[in-house]
């Protein structure tokens, strides 16, 4: 038995930054990956804390096509902490350098919640090697509301609760519908390293500048030039995603794929937040389509 059957996500493989901190990475090769010959390389961005196991309903599909990889951004899953800021800029370099390390592409970029940002602006310093971007849920500038001070105060006593919860040993109990219907191994690992205290420093450290960064792009986005971008949004509400927040950001996913070639706007009917969970195989298909559409684009040039 091979390590990719092994385990759900495939083989670990360490990526190691310029500045020393080793990166932690899940590989599933897909079909008898060849680097400039099985098409794109398929690489995942979590949400704000969460880290490989986020995407364990979407990476085995995908890889039955392409190469499909997960990693652990800085201080979540398995790597190693960041002992300088974690601004929006640093994590799209860190992300930059993952996507160096198994270069040279072509990759699709997949990025969930607060993760959609960071595939934005590391695709926008790269954007050669960039096939597509799909966007899930992803937190974008064009919606005004996300700059809500109440929202702000809301995430702050989210943290606050959360660090208490975690360092109790009680907030997996919070979370626990979103590892009961994993696979084992998977389930095991998210149990271990997702509701700690110190992914919950993490969260507090990304969230230091990320949304003063966030703000600068509602004069001066990232460039994507022709890259395409399917943005995909939840049709639903709840926890804590109220009506006004749901239409905002539904409206922002819709500008965001309207001003981008090619682009495509899709809902999530029966999901809300968290589709990587609930509607792993949509995401699935999104990505196989933009691989379908690059394959017919080349055939027609």
């Amino acid at each position: 038995m091979t390590d990719t059957e092994r385990h759900t996500q495939g083989i670990s493989e360490w990526v190691t930054t310029r500045d020393g901190r080793r990166l932690h990475a899940k590989v599933l090769p897909g079909p008898t990956y060849v680097a400039g010959t099985s098409g794109p390389t398929v690489v995942f961005e979590a949400d704000a804390t969460g880290n490989r196991v986020s995407w364990a309903r979407v990476q085995p599909i995908v890889a039955a096509l392409m190469r499909a990889i997960v990693y652990d951004r800085s201080g979540l899953g398995r790597s190693a902490p960041d002992p300088a800021d974690r601004s929006l800029d640093r994590m799209a370099e860190d992300l930059n350098e993952v996507l160096d390390h198994f270069g040279p592409g072509p990759f699709i970029l997949v990025g969930h919640g607060t993760g959609g940002p960071i595939v934005r602006l590391a695709a926008a310093r790269k954007p050669q090697r960039i096939t597509g971007i799909v966007l899930v849920d992803a937190t974008d500038e064009a919606a005004e509301v996300i700059f809500d001070p109440r929202l702000r105060r809301t995430e702050r006593i989210f943290a606050g609760a959360a660090g208490v919860l975690a360092r109790l040993r009680l907030l997996t109990l919070v979370f626990r519908w979103q590892w009961r219907d994993l696979p084992t191994d998977v389930r095991r690992e998210l149990k271990r390293e997702g509701f700690t205290p110190s992914v919950i420093r993490t969260r507090r450290q990304q969230s230091r500048t990320y949304f003063d960064e966030l703000a600068t792009w509602r004069t001066a986005p990232p460039d994507l030039g022709s890259i395409p971008i399917t943005a995909i949004s939840g049709g639903l509400g709840g926890n804590g995603i109220y009506a006004t927040l749901r239409a905002e950001t539904n409206a922002a996913h819709a500008h965001r794929a309207a001003r981008s070639p090619r682009g495509r706007h899709v809902i999530a009917e029966r999901s809300g937040h968290e589709i990587p969970l609930t509607e792993g195989f949509l995401i699935a298909r999104e990505i196989h389509n933009v691989f379908e559409d690059e394959i017919r684009r080349r055939g027609t040039t």
